[in-house]
């Protein structure tokens, strides 16, 4: 049997790759698909160091550093590929990899991280972070748009089965494609956050600085709160605005390198988390640490942190992406932090370890090749 595995851009190892690394341990022989590849030479042990097809965008003006502006070509990108050859297709795509075309005897397995979310829901907070909810350029964006979502709305007529990252990503399929989607979790490496029962008095949020993450919300809550202290690691495009919201209570650290957040995960009072996330690995990596969570209650934490309402807690939730909502949430988790106990968050990470997601994504993909291998119509047979 020929696989193919589709994902959408390889430019880094982040949270939709290790997903794509996991497919790659289960089906060690498949071929690779992307737009672009720009992986450096020293960081492609994820993929096994494969060789990967890629797109006419690889060859394209800047498209190491501006893939992201090709977005309107890569729906035609994906398409170009060429998988009549190939049995299984599974496609990892938070973006397009999903529109790959098949054939009726291909069986073409999904993934989904997201639909594309700054063509659905997202869209208005997209261009209003971006500067094109207005103008002329904004216009042309809400067109490129428009025409993405009717692509991405009739590509889903080609995949035979989805797996959604989460229960809030399963809801969002069926809003946007009115199909079902089965939910497996990411795999998370909870093993390799190291577990620490003796907390020290400080508060932690980790994180790429982007406008969705809302790191600046946090930093601007517990600027407030000057008894208590917030460290924060990260870089990115938000830096210098997060860093202009900072007291002195609040400690910007940027990057710093894998080892040394893990020391400072293991010994957080509680992880701070703001965002509307797809799924939240950052959430399940500081549970495995036996660190306690506050985080917005909606998307995928609410699948992840149990909340005081439960037998075992292990975080507390806000409601809104508010300073207020925050500083409640800091002051209720510190009138019931006794009730948080450390080994119960590292139990609650197992639930969602590397093991369990390749358990999860070999037995169903087994049980629809087997579904589709007695379905398939004997050969001259119009159906």
């Amino acid at each position: 049997m020929k696989i193919a595995i589709v994902h959408d851009w390889l430019v880094t190892y982040a949270g939709s790759e290790k997903v794509l690394e996991q497919l790659i341990h289960l089906y060690p022989d498949a071929d690779i698909f992307s737009t672009v590849d720009h992986l450096p030479t020293g960081e492609r042990g994820f993929i096994k160091n494969k060789p990967v097809t890629t797109s006419f965008i690889q060859k394209l003006p800047m498209s190491k550093k501006k893939y992201r502006t090709y977005l309107p070509f890569m729906p035609l990108a994906v398409e170009q590929f060429d998988l009549s050859s190939y049995d299984l297709i599974i496609s990892s795509s938070h973006a397009v990899a999903k529109g790959v075309i098949t054939g009726p005897t291909q069986l073409h397995i999904s993934y989904v991280h997201s639909p594309i979310r700054y063509a659905w829901d997202l869209q208005h907070q997209y261009l209003k972070e971006s500067g094109l909810d207005k103008g002329a350029k904004g216009l042309v964006a809400k067109w490129m748009l428009h025409k993405m979502r009717l692509w991405d709305a009739r590509t889903a007529n080609g995949v035979d089965h989805f797996i959604s990252n989460s229960g809030f990503i399963a809801k969002r399929i069926y809003k946007t494609y009115h199909r079902e989607a089965h939910v497996i979790y990411p795999p998370v490496e909870v093993d390799r956050f190291q577990f620490g029962a003796a907390k020290q008095d400080y508060y932690l949020t980790f994180s790429r600085m982007v406008p969705y993450k809302k790191i600046d919300l946090i930093v601007e809550a517990f600027s407030t709160m000057p008894d208590k202290k917030l460290i924060v690691i990260g870089d990115g495009p938000d830096f210098n605005k997060v860093k202009s919201k900072a007291g002195p209570n609040v400690q910007l650290l940027g990057f710093r390198p894998t080892s040394e957040v893990i020391e400072y995960v293991k010994n957080a009072r509680a992880y701070v988390f703001a965002a509307e996330e797809d799924f939240g690995i950052s959430i399940v990596e500081a549970q495995s640490a036996g660190t306690p969570v506050i985080a917005y209650g909606r998307g995928g934490a609410l699948e992840i942190v149990r909340g005081m309402d439960t037998a075992r807690p292990t975080g507390i939730f806000f409601d809104e992406q508010t300073v207020d909502s925050i500083v409640d949430a800091v002051e209720r988790f510190e009138q019931h932090e006794d009730a948080i106990d450390y080994y119960a968050c590292k139990e609650n990470a197992v639930r969602f370890s590397t093991e369990r997601f390749r358990d999860e994504f070999k037995s169903f993909v087994d049980e629809k090749l087997g579904v589709r291998v007695t379905k398939l119509p004997a050969e001259g047979v119009f159906v």
